[in-house]
């Protein structure tokens, strides 16, 4: 061990490669009680970065303790290898993706194994070879098979400098940015590919409640994007057009609609653009759907309102979108926002036709619609024969009573569209026939494998000629095979399946070994993917579930979204040059250092600033650490087994109990200060006194152990050097028997102790303490103090009074009675006086250690009555002899 630390590479070598050896983290055969731990895969970019060090970490210790309390875990990793970045680059070097992949999932193999990350690496799965993508296809089949697949003409998003299709989820901000190179995205149409999601809307949607074990903040994001919301379909009749359906959530305002919208791409739209110059430049040239204000072009067309037969304009408006509803809508300015804005712009009528709800006995009055539209539910107004009906009930019985209206809803939701047209990604398995049409390539003729790559702009499948060529399946006429590839989502839609059977060759998935690992148990990645990556694999788990006998419909059980890993408040990134290499933190302080750091600096889902002081303080804490091993290894004290030996045993036990507890709530950072306050206990104490030997190992036996999922390397180090048997990584978690509750009031009494004498000697100017003497409060202030707490009496010191034994005590009672009073809302039950006594006899050595004089516990019937009207349970008196 140098003078600056200990030689963590050395340490690290040798666990590692003693890991390797015993096979550690190879996944059990047969199970009985599984675990299965994931983190999302990465994408192989190169290198790991500070969010894939706290991530597998966050996984590693979760999967360590787990695996120490006897469970039998699976814990794999795999890559997320498809996809444009790849392709991007092996462009700008003149090489293929597939070489450019594998050369950086080596580099960050190594990086991961440099680490310590305890994989079962046999279960690697990587999604750009063939024995992987062949299953995306067959996968595509199945779906197909059951009506999930269609192809059809639709409008994209189009990234003209990525020459791709864009899921909705991939365009970005208001100025609406490719996602992977921030190029603005254009609209274009297309044949495409989707995946019917929405056949699963409902469930999507709903099941979302029982997701108990992921963060409210990810559920309601997917609720947000499912964007149910039920309503009224109804039709207006336009004139040379016929009835024209419109949806609406508030068909109870339809008495105040003034104006009828048509989105610029509806059929009527796209008809007057042909005729009216003024409609054409509109939505060729103007329409602007997010753009900061409405706007619209008048038509010579008017739509009859089904209840009160008035006609009313026609406005073509790009605030009116063809997915969303039925791309046509009743406007009602005086109970929308956008529908007012743009009546103020355009000088149309503004009715109000709702009124906030009035007191009893008083009429509904017109709110204020001038500056601003009413939008809350209240009573009609202007209704006609509806008028004084509350808005639910209006809504029920005009349904009913519109011909042509029936209850409806509609989803923000869209089928997942996953043509993309780019090379390094899944082949569609589908080959185009003149006479057959799409066919899908048969399951024997899978994989339909990637050709050679082609450097070209574009798609390069369209330029691989020899392999486009082909014949139909069904026909055997000539034929071309499908250009487009699959979007990588699908590929991370149900990688957490093949894990389980990584080298099945009939089917993606063992069914049998699925059903007993899944769902995932717990699962840790970045609230990027709160959206696209898990409402995906939530709908491929729900399929599967329904046509290939997977017994769970929800892919993870419990879900992490671990937080950003910053660097003066900023997000680590190339572009702001602000980025902090693992690769240098493990040379220089050791993997075990960067991942205690990280694990402690907070609570796994909060983001962070990186600090190298904290690093360096980190190294320093393994470091002593290591040298108290060393130290009792060379020579076991021979302390007594006395009060303090007793206080640090149940320090220990205290430490377990808590620390366990936070490991199972995955707060790292508060398991670790406990742990790392248990140190400082033992340090303090072997400064202090001889050590029991018992207790001092006991002490440290317990820090390794709870240590070794975070900083594994070191801690076999110092287990080994303890004479543990075996490797710390197979060993059992301690275990303590501890009313936790308990030991919070005895940590208090101890600590609150401690600050009031310090508050004492600062205040008196005390420099020099000869003697301190702690005295314990009479019982029936404990008894006070129960009642208190227990009584919803409004004169509590005459309740107090009814008991005798307090009343006899006289003013002392009244005093403190009204002291209970004055700070009822906040009392709280204490140690008994017997157990607050052992407690305070048994931490005195760490005042004495502190103060350098004597301490005296004192019961109170030691203590006169000027010194026992100061203590109070929690809250001994303090009497300092200077």
């Amino acid at each position: 061990m140098s003078d600056a630390g200990y030689d963590h590479a050395t340490v690290e070598r040798r666990w590692q490669a003693a890991w390797d050896e015993a096979d550690v983290y190879r996944t059990p055969d047969d199970v009985e009680d599984p675990t299965y731990v994931l983190g999302m895969y990465p994408y192989p970019s190169g290198k790991l970065h500070m969010g894939h060090v706290r991530n597998y970490t966050i996984t590693d210790a979760y999967a360590r303790y787990r695996r120490m309390h006897g469970d039998d875990v699976l814990h794999p990793m795999g890559w997320d290898a498809f996809g444009l970045p790849a392709e991007n680059a092996a462009k700008e070097r003149d090489t293929n993706p597939r070489d450019w992949t594998f050369d950086c999932i080596e580099t960050m193999t190594d990086q991961m194994e440099a680490m310590g990350f305890g994989y079962d690496w046999e279960r690697e799965v990587t999604t750009c070879t063939p024995d992987y993508y062949q299953w995306n296809q067959w996968l595509f089949s199945r779906f197909h098979e059951e009506g999930l697949v269609e192809r059809r003409d639709a409008d994209v998003n189009w990234c003209p400098h990525c020459e791709t299709v864009l899921a909705d989820e991939q365009v970005e901000g208001e100025a609406e940015l490719c996602w992977r190179c921030d190029t603005p995205v254009e609209q274009r149409e297309l044949e495409q590919w989707f995946l019917k999601i929405t056949e699963y809307a409902d469930e999507l949607l709903e099941a979302i409640d029982d997701l108990e074990g992921w963060p409210n903040s990810v559920r309601q994001m997917q609720r947000n994007w499912i964007g149910r919301q039920f309503g009224t379909e109804l039709d207006f009749e336009i004139e040379g057009h016929g009835p024209v359906e419109a949806f609406t959530t508030r068909v109870d305002t339809i008495y105040g609609a003034t104006f009828f919208a048509l989105a610029p791409d509806h059929p009527i739209s796209e008809e007057l653009a042909e005729e009216d110059e003024d409609v054409r430049r509109f939505v060729e040239e103007e329409a602007d759907p997010d753009g900061d204000e409405p706007n619209g072009v008048e038509t010579d067309l008017t739509a009859t309102n089904p209840v009160t037969g008035e006609e009313i304009p026609v406005y073509v408006a790009d605030f009116v979108l063809s997915d969303v509803g039925t791309g046509a809508l009743m406007a009602v300015p005086g109970h929308d926002e956008r529908d007012h804005a743009f009546a103020e712009k355009k000088g149309l009528d503004i009715v109000p036709v709702i009124a906030p709800e009035p007191e009893d006995g008083e009429e509904p009055e017109a709110p204020d619609i001038e500056e601003a539209a009413f939008t809350e539910d209240g009573v009609l107004i202007n209704s006609g024969e509806y008028s004084g009906l509350d808005s639910e009930t209006a809504r029920e019985r005009l349904t009913e009573g519109i011909d042509s209206a029936e209850e409806a809803k509609q989803y923000q939701l869209r089928d997942w569209g996953i043509s993309r047209q780019r090379y390094w990604g899944t082949p569609i398995p589908v080959v185009h026939c003149d006479d057959c049409g799409p066919v899908m390539v048969p399951e024997d003729d899978l994989p339909v494998e990637l050709p050679e790559f082609i450097n070209t702009t574009g798609n390069p499948l369209d330029a691989a000629e020899e392999w486009k060529q082909t014949s139909c399946p069904e026909c055997g006429a000539d034929a071309t095979r499908e250009t487009d590839t699959m979007d990588t989502f699908v590929d991370s839609s149900w990688y957490f399946l093949r894990y389980v059977s990584p080298d099945l060759v009939d089917a993606p998935f063992d069914r049998e070994q699925a059903n007993d690992w899944m769902p995932v148990d717990q699962y840790v990645g970045g609230i990027e993917h709160a959206v696209m990556h898990l409402l995906y694999s939530r709908f491929f788990t729900k399929v599967l579930a329904d046509h290939e006998g997977l017994e769970h419909r929800e892919p993870f059980e419990n879900l992490l979204a671990q937080g950003m890993v910053q660097l003066e408040g900023e997000k680590m990134s190339k572009s702001k040059g602000n980025v902090v290499s693992p690769q240098r933190i493990v040379e220089e302080y050791g993997a075990d250092t960067a991942r205690l750091f990280i694990m402690q600096a907070a609570q796994p889902d909060t983001a962070f600033d990186w600090s190298e002081e904290g690093v360096q303080s980190t190294y320093a804490f393994l470091t002593r650490l290591k040298e108290m091993v060393e130290e009792f290894a060379a020579e076991a004290p021979e302390g007594d087994d006395d009060a303090i030996a007793s206080y640090v045993d149940a320090e220990i036990d205290a430490t377990i109990a808590i620390a366990s507890g936070e490991y199972d709530d995955l707060t790292f950072n508060k398991a670790l200060r406990e742990t790392q306050d248990l140190v400082r206990t033992l340090r303090q104490y072997s400064d202090y006194t001889e050590p029991h030997a018992e207790t001092y190992e006991r002490g440290l036996s317990a820090v390794v152990r709870l240590l070794a999922p975070v900083a594994p390397h070191l801690t076999e180090e110092l287990y080994d050097e303890l004479g543990g048997d075996g490797l710390v990584a197979e060993a059992a978690w301690p275990t303590a028997e501890v009313d936790r509750d308990h030991v919070a009031k005895r940590r208090r009494l101890v600590e609150n102790t401690r600050e009031d004498i310090r508050d004492i000697v600062e205040v008196a100017g005390i420099e020099d303490p000869k003697a301190i003497d702690v005295v314990i409060a009479p019982e029936w202030k404990y008894d006070a103090l129960e009642i208190a707490i227990e009584s919803d009496a409004d004169n509590l010191i005459g309740e107090l009074m009814g008991h005798a034994h307090i009343r006899e005590v006289g003013d002392a009672a009244a005093d403190y009675g009204q002291d209970l009073q004055a700070e009822r809302e906040a009392l709280s039950m204490t140690l008994d006086p017997d157990d607050e006594r052992a407690a305070l006899e048994s931490a005195a050595w760490l005042i004495e250690r502190e103060f350098e004089a004597p301490v005296r516990v004192v019961g109170s019937e030691e203590a006169d009555d000027a010194t026992l009207k100061n203590a109070e349970p929690g809250r001994p008196a303090i009497e300092i002899d200077d």
